[in-house]
């Protein structure tokens, strides 16, 4: 069995952060939208500006799931004001949470998750949230899986197109 660890990123993984962002992005919804939303959402979202102020953030945890050397996988989650919606300081948001396409299935997601659990369970928050696209069927049965439940939608808007996520919430 791969060995599996997990470290807190730094500002060192600015690229690393930056490249797996990208890359587990688009295996995730690139089938799904045009390159050229895609492309512009990638641009706009995986930049160095964008990725080194959320390094810099307190408020902004990004944990690496490494084989070895290699990142293969990573969960980003807000606390207090660097939610994405109004979560509370007693939740924190989990923002993003992939896992590279060939590692899918490997229990890498879980051991992201439950480093989320145990992030929030050591600042005594009472809940984690997070937003999901109402077609991404893995990660809705994933969620569900720890005991998330949708409590309200939002739309998360892609290049263009406006699409639907539905907000899901486990309470600690």
């Amino acid at each position: 069995m791969t060995t599996v660890t997990i470290r807190q990123a730094t500002l060192s993984d600015l690229g690393v952060l930056k490249a797996i962002g990208r890359q587990t992005f688009k295996e995730t919804f690139g089938d799904d939208n045009t390159a050229e939303d895609m492309e512009n959402y990638l641009q706009a979202t995986f930049n160095d500006d964008i990725l080194l102020q959320s390094l810099q953030d307190p408020d902004v945890h990004y944990f690496l799931a490494c084989i070895n050397d290699d990142v293969v996988g990573y969960i980003k989650l807000n606390e207090k004001d660097a939610q994405t919606e109004q979560g509370g300081d007693d939740s924190l948001e989990i923002h993003r949470l992939y896992v590279l396409s060939t590692y899918l299935g490997h229990g890498i997601g879980k051991q992201l998750m439950t480093q989320a659990i145990e992030f929030a369970r050591e600042r005594q928050l009472n809940s984690l949230w997070l937003g999901v696209w109402e077609h991404n069927e893995r990660a809705l049965g994933f969620y569900q899986s720890f005991g998330f439940q949708t409590f309200d939608h939002h739309v998360f808007t892609l290049g263009e197109d406006k699409q639907t996520d539905y907000l899901m919430r486990l309470t600690l």
